[in-house]
């Protein structure tokens, strides 16, 4: 087994039911602290971690929007739910010794610092984990995105996109689907056409464009993002 990381900085994407653990709602505060454990073994391998967390434990902008409320307001509110999910991370994190900054795409300098590439680079260069909220600052683009987004920013090296009990990308969905063939390795003009719900369309194009290779995985499987870090077979890799 390799003991060193295959990249030295990526981009970790957390839907917001990652922070669910066995919960249907909200914040599960011991999933989220065997997340941050994870997270600090990926950094001790000298790996500089820039994470994207979704808002979804609390809502969804587009689930809010059929209920009534305006559209562009209903993605603010999940943008708002993104920030509470860094927060939560942020403090799991420096609770085990891992410093980090939360980095906001709205600005709201109380609990984060707003989004400033260079800041965030010189804070990944220091060994500071940085958690960026509130998907791109814009309605209408998923956290998906937003990773994308950040990660060509900051010149990761891959994404690592974390599922819930799920260890990579299915042809259906092997929770309801008992023929759901695993793939080992995709492109990105396959998700696009098999309709692959691994990310939407927007974000496959943008590291398609940036030639950055993207690793599903298993979050729950204790040591899955410390051996996708070190480039191990783990999960689906979607590559050119």
């Amino acid at each position: 087994m390799a003991t060193t990381a295959k990249y030295r900085r990526v981009l970790l994407k957390l839907s917001g039911e990652a922070l669910l653990g066995e919960r249907t709602f909200g914040i599960s505060p011991s999933y989220v602290r065997y997340l941050a454990e994870e997270i600090r073994e990926v950094r001790s391998l000298d790996v500089e971690v820039a994470v994207v967390i979704g808002g979804g434990n609390w809502l969804r902008g587009a689930a809010v929007a059929e209920q009534g409320i305006e559209e562009a307001t209903a993605h603010y509110m999940g943008m708002l739910a993104m920030v509470m999910n860094a927060l939560a991370l942020q403090s799991q994190l420096e609770a085990i010794g891992v410093p980090t900054r939360v980095q906001s795409a709205l600005r709201i300098e109380e609990v984060a610092e707003p989004y400033i590439r260079r800041r965030a680079m010189h804070h990944l260069e220091k060994g500071i984990v940085v958690i960026f909220a509130a998907g791109t600052g814009n309605p209408f683009f998923t956290s998906d995105t937003a990773a994308a987004l950040r990660a060509a920013e900051i010149d990761a090296k891959v994404i690592l996109m974390g599922k819930n009990h799920v260890d990579g990308v299915y042809s259906a969905d092997p929770k309801t689907d008992a023929s759901a063939r695993k793939f080992t390795e995709l492109t990105y003009r396959d998700l696009l056409e098999k309709r692959l719900s691994v990310m939407d369309a927007t974000a496959a194009a943008l590291a398609e464009e940036r030639g950055l290779p993207i690793i599903v995985f298993d979050l729950s499987a204790k040591g899955a993002m410390v051996r996708a870090a070190k480039g191990e077979a783990v999960g689906t890799l979607v590559s050119s």
